[in-house]
C-alpha cells in the first residue's frame, strides 16, 4: 500500500497520464479522417519518419519532439509533392518512403554513433515524459484542436467529395495540406507515448471503435477521444501494475476495446466514409 501511494505522488506518472491524454484527445478526431480517406499508410509512413527526425535532432542540438514534428511537416509536404508528379500509386509510394525512411533512420543512428534508446524510440517511453516534453505535446495538441475546430466544415466536404467540395469553393488542395500537416504533428507528440511503430495503432484503433458506435462524424470523433483515454487509462495502470511496457500496453488495451465492441450492434452510421 504505501509503495502504491508513493507512486500515485510521483510525478512521472502524473506527466505520463497527461501526455497520454493530450495524444488520445487529438488522436481521436484525426484518426477519423484517417478511416475515412483510408490513410492508415500514411500515418505509418509519417511515424517511420520520425526516427530520421530523431537523429537529425542529436546532430543539431534540437529538441527531439521539434526535430521530429519538423521532419514530418517536410515529408508530409514531399509526399504532396510527389502524389502530383509520379505516376505510381499512392500505396506504392507510401510503402517505398516509409520503408526507406526507416531505414534511413536506423542506418543513420548507427553510422553517427548517437547514444540512442531505439527500442524505446521504436514502443515508446511515456513514462520518461519530462516538463519540457509536456509543454511541447500541450502547444502541438492546441493547435491541432483549433486547427480541427476551424476547419471541421470543411475537413468533412473535402473527406465526403472531393470533386463536390470543390464546386462548392472548398480550397481542396489547402485542406488536404493541412490534413497532412496535423498528422505530422501528432506523430511527433505521440512517439514519447507509443513509439514509431504503434503511432499508427493509436491513431486507427479507437476510430475504428468509435464507427461501429455512432451515427454521426461529430459522434465519432467525440466517442474515439474517449475510446483513446480509456485506453491509455487501462495500458498505463497495466504498464504500472504488471511492470509492462506502457505504448504496447496502450496499444493492446485499444486493440481490446476494439473486441469488445465488435459484440455491439452497429449504429445505423452515417459517418462521411
Amino acid at each position: 500500500m504505501n509503495d502504491l501511494s508513493q507512486l500515485l505522488q510521483s510525478s512521472f506518472l502524473w506527466y505520463a497520464l497527461a501526455a497520454g491524454l493530450l495524444v488520445a484527445v487529438v488522436s481521436g478526431p484525426l484518426g477519423c479522417f484517417a478511416v475515412w480517406r483510408r490513410m492508415a499508410y500514411f500515418g505509418d509512413t509519417l511515424a517511420h519518419s520520425a526516427l530520421l527526425g530523431v537523429t537529425l535532432g542529436f546532430v543539431l542540438h534540437i529538441q527531439p519532439t521539434l526535430a521530429v514534428g519538423a521532419s514530418s511537416c517536410v515529408l508530409a509536404l514531399l509526399l504532396v509533392y510527389l502524389q502530383r508528379r509520379q505516376h505510381l500509386s499512392v500505396d506504392t509510394l507510401l510503402g517505398i518512403l516509409s520503408h526507406s525512411m526507416l531505414a534511413l533512420g536506423i542506418v543513420t543512428v548507427s553510422l553517427l554513433d548517437i547514444n540512442v534508446d531505439l527500442l524505446s524510440l521504436l514502443l515508446g517511453d511515456l513514462l520518461a515524459v519530462s516538463t519540457q516534453d509536456l509543454y511541447l505535446m500541450l502547444a502541438a495538441a492546441g493547435v491541432i484542436a483549433l486547427l480541427l475546430l476551424v476547419l471541421w466544415p470543411k475537413l468533412l466536404a473535402f473527406t465526403l467529395h472531393e470533386e463536390l467540395a470543390a464546386v462548392e469553393g472548398v480550397p481542396v488542395e489547402k485542406i488536404r495540406l493541412a490534413l497532412m500537416l496535423m498528422l505530422a504533428l501528432l506523430i511527433a507528440i505521440a512517439m514519447k507515448v507509443v513509439g514509431v511503430l504503434l503511432i499508427t495503432a493509436l491513431l486507427i484503433i479507437p476510430a475504428a471503435t468509435a464507427r461501429r458506435l455512432t451515427t454521426t462524424p461529430e459522434q465519432m470523433a467525440l466517442r474515439a477521444s474517449a475510446i483513446g483515454c480509456v485506453s491509455v487509462l487501462l495500458g498505463l495502470a497495466a504498464s504500472v501494475l504488471w511492470d509492462s511496457p506502457a505504448g504496447p500496453s496502450i496499444v493492446l488495451a485499444a486493440g481490446t476495446l476494439f473486441l469488445i465492441g465488435q459484440f455491439r450492434r452497429p449504429a445505423d452510421q452515417a459517418g462521411a466514409g
